[in-house]
């Protein structure tokens, strides 16, 4: 998570203001980069001696800027810290002196309220008793209501004034008649022995203490705190009133926990207050040496944070005491002075503290976090609605119910309607045409409507078995949800699990920022390395992290370039576009090509997979650069000078003993799959090995169950549909049935022709829905054709329209990285990207990618001898040397 999201949500709400303006920070040093980067480029168009002699006068000294802006940070934290640890010093002063008092005083108050008690005896019944939260003992409604009255005296010593000083001055003079006979009274009795004093208040006690004192025990009770002593007053029995278990006793006890509780939370909140500061100043200063090429950071951290409050040894010496103060105090008044249960109560009100001030709003931002959003609320999209006159009068539909009931009015028409004659085939053919509206349309979130296909396929009884009879249903449930689990889902997972530990690790940024770093200044170079690394990232951590990482490295290059320059729509679009084409280039990448590897028989082995992906996807991003080149000619200004990319430092950071075991078991699991068919007799399937990555880095402590709770289980699960509603097309029959119809269409054709109408087909699909689901649909119509053809050219087919579903990237909406680059802004705010972009530039490329698969990538699956037949008679080796 980033520092300026986690200081959102760890902040204490009402001090916001007085924390680090860490945004604020980030936004003067993008300021002092691009200044600092406009500098270097006016030397750089200098002759070299009067480059020499103006360097001092053009190039910024960003640390005389940038140390002044941290000076005011750290007065504003210094000054508020001051005040509030004065002020929680002092209350914890007045809290101990409370304590010392009521030890002084002892349990002689309780006589007191025992007459309370009894006078009230008359006026309700003794019923109705509840649990106090404090000290888990029965609580009578008449002591709930009297502790009450204690409350207001044991919060008035926030005040200057003494508690029974701050309470007079907001009386009447009634009442402070009453209140100086009460304090008078009790003078009184604490000069009574002690085995007076420890005598049970009846009735005669109760007399005495009324002729005493004419005061109402109600008003005794509301504003006399008696505090003051060394030494702890006991009764004959040894009780103090802290291990006492009178009603007074237990109202006392409960008193001082709440107010140590308190005192505890806000010693807490400022311990806090001080460690988010400390990262604020260190991280900010971090930023800033990276951005601008400094090395402030660790003596400013030394010399000037350290140095000063509440970041020195003093200051935190300090509040480290109060809190033992505050532990001690609770323990002694609370918890008869033990120290671990004071500690694990106090601990257990401060998470219910957190949580409960930060719900709702804070819940909701971190939420957004966790899904993606950065924590920042974006603006509300409303589905369009239209207005149906219904005899009840007008009413407003939304177009995605609307597309859910077109869904059902056709599952409902196809079930009455047989359109086949095998009745489990017409009704799967029903299932079919439901699944692919509601994806299509995307009605229902599209993993809701995979996991819809299961049921259907079951109840509808659309599985056959050897028999050629449709299997019960406790069979076909067995069947249909063995099929799903397939190796390839593991595959999938294995996947996942490769993405995250190389994310985790930052070994993806490390070779990222490393490979940019040599990209030079040049706008072409640097455009064509970038595409280049945005491709290689998307075959490892998938085209959907992929650009995520690739938009944020390249943010330095973005916050330089000069207004309106057309290298910044340029290399946005450049990025998506390559993530696309990444998506095609190993089997991992994308979900669409383990759709199409489940579908292979006999199944491609990854070594196979990178003869045919990688070159077809090099050649692709060549072409595509040379496109970006001729549309948005970003080599210069738009005042026609030359422009001048900022370098992209590497990371200074080495492989450190983790990261290296990571890049070992990933590389050894890729080498593994690349020859799974030659070890397949030993090792088995490839969802076998993909078990490795998933025990040794979860095994080993790398990743976390929390990491595996974000895995994309949607993607999975929408796999599964896919599989299964194939696995049901297959099996009820529909298939065979549609072979007709296929051999029709393809009599009399060659091969290419069917490759490049199935190729067009499959672009414009791809298009406009999704790039998985697009292979669900399609990936069984290219296996059937395939089958239809002389040879069996089904596994031929089945890659191209693989890799042709990535390829389909002409629109915003085509495809995560699209849609992730069409939200991109600058730092006013302003998109890089109008729909005019992808239409300029998105539709040229998808057809330049998809006519480079159906070109190379046909002449290489033809020198691979993808049809089924050699296919089975050919391994790898045999591949490798007959290619060389």
């Amino acid at each position: 998570m980033k520092f300026s999201s986690s200081l959102k949500f760890n902040a204490v709400v009402d001090w916001w203001d007085e924390y680090i303006a860490y945004d604020t920070l980030k936004k003067y040093i993008y300021q002092l980069e691009k200044q600092q980067h406009e500098a270097k480029t006016q030397h750089h168009d200098l002759e070299a001696n009067e480059a020499t002699s103006l360097v001092s006068d053009i190039t910024p000294d960003t640390d005389a800027v940038f140390r002044p802006l941290l000076g005011d940070e750290l007065h504003k934290i210094s000054t508020f810290y001051a005040h509030q640890i004065k002020k929680l010093i002092e209350e914890l002063e007045q809290a101990e002196e409370l304590v010392r008092e009521q030890d002084e005083l002892g349990l002689v108050a309780s006589r007191l309220y025992a007459v309370d008690e009894d006078d009230d005896e008359d006026d309700e019944d003794d019923e109705g008793y509840t649990r106090d939260p404090s000290t888990e003992r029965p609580m009578s409604k008449r002591r709930r209501r009297t502790s009450l009255s204690i409350g207001p005296l044991l919060g008035s010593v926030r005040s200057k004034e003494s508690p029974v000083e701050a309470r007079r001055t907001s009386l009447s003079a009634e009442d402070n008649e009453d209140l100086e006979r009460s304090l008078a009274s009790l003078r009184q009795t604490q000069t009574l022995p002690p085995e007076e004093q420890a005598a049970p208040a009846g009735p005669s006690s109760r007399s005495r203490n009324r002729d005493a004192s004419p005061a109402s025990p109600t008003i005794m009770h509301k504003f006399v705190s008696p505090f003051a002593s060394t030494r702890p007053q006991q009764s004959a029995g040894g009780e103090t009133i802290w291990t006492a278990t009178t009603n007074y006793a237990l109202d006392t006890q409960y008193l001082f926990k709440r107010r140590f509780t308190n005192l505890f939370t806000d010693a807490s909140s400022l311990k806090s207050y001080v460690e988010m500061n400390y990262s604020g100043f260190r991280k900010i200063l971090k930023k800033y040496d990276k951005v601008t090429e400094s090395s402030m950071q660790r003596h400013y951290m030394r010399d000037v944070v350290e140095q000063t409050a509440p970041f020195d040894r003093t200051s935190r010496q300090v509040l480290a005491e109060a809190q033992d103060k505050i532990l001690q105090l609770y323990a002694k008044c609370v918890t008869h002075g033990d120290g671990v249960l004071a500690q694990r109560q106090l601990k257990a009100h401060l998470r219910e503290h957190i949580a409960w001030e930060r719900d709702t709003v804070w819940r909701q931002m971190i939420g957004r976090e966790r899904r993606g959003d950065g924590g920042v609320p974006g603006p509300v999209v409303e589905e369009k609605e239209l207005r149906l006159w219904t005899p009840l009068g007008h009413v407003w539909v939304g177009w995605k119910l609307i597309w859910v009931l077109v869904a059902l009015a056709a599952f409902a028409v196809l079930l009455a309607v047989p359109v086949v004659e095998s009745p489990p085939a017409s009704r799967c053919f029903a299932i079919l045409v439901f699944a692919t509206i509601l994806w299509a349309t995307e009605a229902l979130p599209l993993f809701v409507t995979a996991l819809a296909v299961p049921p259907l396929l079951v109840w509808l009884r659309v599985i056959v078995g050897d028999n050629d009879e449709p299997m019960a249903p406790p069979q076909a449930t067995k069947w249909i949800f063995a099929q799903m689990f397939s190796p390839t889902l593991m595959l999938l997972i294995g996947g996942f699990t490769i993405a995250a530990a190389l994310s985790k690790t930052n070994i993806d940024r490390m070779l990222i920022t490393r490979v940019l770093s040599l990209a030079g200044t040049r706008p072409s170079t640097v455009l064509l390395t970038v595409m280049g690394v945005a491709c290689f990232a998307s075959m490892w951590i998938s085209n959907v992290a992929a650009p995520t990482l690739c938009f944020a490295l390249v943010r330095p290059i973005l916050r330089t370039l000069p207004p309106k320059s057309s290298f910044g729509p340029c290399l946005i679009l450049g990025i998506a576009l390559a993530a696309n084409i990444g998506g095609q280039s190993s089997p991992i990448s994308s979900p669409q090509n383990l759709i199409a590897l489940d579908y292979m028989n006999p199944r491609l082995d990854w070594g196979r997979w990178f003869l045919v992906a990688i070159p077809v996807s090099a050649v692709s991003i060549l072409l595509i650069w040379v496109l970006l080149l001729v549309a948005y000619q970003p080599a210069t200004t738009p005042k026609g000078d030359a422009l001048e990319i900022k370098t992209i430092r590497a990371s200074r950071e080495g492989f450190n003993r983790k990261q290296v075991f990571v890049a070992a078991v990933c590389v050894f699991t890729i080498a593994l799959w690349c020859f799974a068919r030659a070890i397949e007799g030993v090792a088995g399937d490839m969802g076998v090995l993909a078990a490795i990555p998933i025990i040794a880095f979860f095994g080993t402590g790398i990743l976390t169950k929390d990491d595996f709770e974000q895995f994309l289980w949607t993607v999975v699960f929408l796999a599964m549909g896919g599989i299964a509603l194939g696995k049901g097309v297959t099996s009820s029959g529909l298939l065979q049935a549609a072979d007709g119809i296929v051999h029709k269409l393809v009599a009399g054709l060659s091969i290419y022709p069917v490759v490049l109408v199935l190729s067009m087909t499959v672009l414009v699909v791809s298009t406009f829905i999704s790039h998985t689901i697009a292979s669900v649909l399609l990936v069984p119509i290219a296996m059937e054709v395939g089958q239809a053809l002389e040879g069996d050219r089904a596994n031929l087919l089945i890659f191209i329209t693989g890799l042709i579903c990535s390829t389909g990237m002409g629109m915003p909406v085509s495809g995560f990285p699209n849609q992730q680059a069409a939200t991109q802004t600058d730092e006013m705010g302003q998109l890089y990207l109008t729909n005019i972009d992808f239409l300029k530039v998105g539709v040229p490329a998808s057809i330049i990618a998809a006519l480079v698969v159906a070109t190379l990538g046909f002449l290489l699956m033809n020198l691979l001898h993808l049809d089924a037949a050699a296919f089975r008679r050919t391994d790898l080796p045999t591949v490798l040397c007959y290619l060389s």
